[in-house]
């Protein structure tokens, strides 16, 4: 039986049986602004703790998996000094040359470039605690500090590809997605971020978007995303307007052709995708969004960013085009150039695309490769 602890309600479901956890507290106004990011991954590290130690005897783990950052696995060294711990490393953050600064129409506040460094404090001590841990991306792993390298390893979370796949309409045909309907020669560019932010390009995008609807009267865009800035400082600059209320109010589109639809579940998602003549996806140098490694394994051509991020899993010209990042028009000129024969750009660019992610990204190739891990390190039997 394997144990899982979080903060749902206890169960078990598939052979894991849940264990909840709640911390106690959180950091407050009174807590100093930067250190309220450890404040609050020492209260979820107390909560995991308190919850396993009447258990104890129990529970008997042989191997301790846990994100850092978060302070899950911080503690579980009293209750179980024997047993190794794998911690997944997403982000190690910089005040310079990193996401805070990439936008020089963005200026930094000084606190939050104080801030930054104070942030990766759980994450330190997770690197130095655990017995091994892994990066999705070699992106994100070459972020973690030089003395830490030998303990992590590449291995991506996985794309189900079962499931993001391409789909049966495409160019040439009657497609329809919810309630929109694009006619035979109508094109579809499609948008995905969960928040339409700042990190992910949203402003820079619609611009391109712009010169689309303005050069081809065939070109319709759907855009996925909520209104949530989940990374940055975006409303600070919006006059208490949400980011896409601030972007719209800056110039003209033609919403009549731009179709902003929310959050949507993963299935229509899939089927937006796996109909899209091109899809776009930006970032800042940041986490590699799984929007982009499912677009690509549903035969979506993608215009990308040039980000290191996005160069890790797209080659310009091969299996995607890639774009200075602030280039909306260049961005646009790509666009357009796989749109001139959609059908054509699946079966290349598309197709390249997909096979990238059945070779590097599949969870018939990451699963495997995690599963050896996994069991390489709980093998060897002793915490570092």
């Amino acid at each position: 039986m394997a144990t899982f602890v979080s903060e749902k309600p206890p169960g078990s479901a598939g052979g894991v049986n849940n264990i909840q956890y709640a911390p106690r507290g959180a950091a407050t106004e009174q807590t100093h602004v930067l250190s309220r990011t450890f404040e609050n991954g020492i209260w979820h590290a107390a909560g995991v703790y308190e919850a396993l130690r009447p258990v104890q005897a129990a529970v008997r783990p042989d191997l301790i998996v846990g994100h850092s950052g978060w302070g899950s696995t911080l503690l579980l060294r009293q209750l179980y000094p024997e047993v190794p711990v794998i911690n997944y490393f997403e982000y190690f953050y910089r005040p310079t040359d990193s996401d805070l600064d990439f936008r020089p129409d963005v200026p930094v506040d000084e606190i939050d470039r104080l801030r930054s460094p104070a942030r990766n404090a759980m994450i330190l001590l997770d690197l130095e605690y655990c017995s091994a841990g892994y990066s999705p991306t070699d992106y994100q792993r070459g972020l973690m500090p030089d003395a830490y390298q030998d303990k992590l390893r590449t291995i991506h979370d996985g794309i189900d590809t079962d499931f993001w796949k391409p789909g049966e309409a495409g160019f040439g045909q009657a497609r329809q997605i919810g309630s929109l309907k694009l006619a035979p020669r109508e094109k579809l560019v499609t948008y995905v971020s969960r928040g339409l932010e700042m990190m992910r390009g949203f402003d820079v995008f619609m611009k391109a978007a712009k010169v689309l609807v303005e050069r081809d009267p065939d070109v319709r865009i759907v855009v996925v995303g909520s209104d949530e800035v989940a990374y940055g400082g975006d409303l600070r600059h919006t006059g208490g307007q949400s980011f896409r209320d601030h972007v719209l109010s800056k110039d003209e589109y033609d919403l009549s052709r731009i179709h902003f639809v929310g959050r949507v579940q993963p299935t229509q998602l899939s089927l937006l995708l796996g109909q899209s003549d091109v899809h776009f996806y930006l970032t800042a140098p940041f986490v590699l969004s799984w929007s982009c490694l499912d677009a690509m394994s549903c035969g979506a051509p993608v215009v990308g960013s040039d980000t290191a991020p996005v160069r890790e899993v797209i080659a310009d010209g091969e299996n995607g085009r890639l774009v200075d990042f602030f280039d909306h028009e260049g961005m646009a000129e790509a666009a357009l150039e796989l749109l001139e024969d959609p059908a054509t750009s699946r079966k290349t660019f598309g197709a390249a695309a997909r096979e990238t992610v059945l070779d590097r990204y599949s969870m018939d190739v990451t699963f495997p490769r995690m599963a050896e891990f996994y069991e390489s390190v709980a093998e060897a039997g002793e915490a570092s």
